[in-house]
């Protein structure tokens, strides 16, 4: 059942972490700024929903995590 639990948080948590990595603004000459994203950047929001998007993304990364070794611990023990 904790199995079950942890897989099911384990899929959300990823889906929930490519999103917000994605929602990021680029911060560089890497792939952003090659597709327009330069322009975008100095546009963008506030600070204060860049500084909550970051903590959103670390808490979902933790979350992660902590399933991710809870799942190895769980199989470890069952074999």
């Amino acid at each position: 059942m904790i199995e079950l639990v942890l897989n099911v948080l384990l899929v959300i948590s990823s889906a929930l972490l490519i999103v917000l990595i994605l929602l990021h603004r680029g911060k560089g000459g890497g792939l952003s700024s090659m597709f327009g994203g330069a322009a975008s950047s100095s546009l963008s929001g506030s600070s204060v929903v860049e500084k909550n998007l970051n903590r959103l993304t670390v808490l979902i990364a933790f979350i992660w995590t902590i399933c991710i070794i809870g799942l190895g611990i769980l199989l470890k023990a069952t074999t």
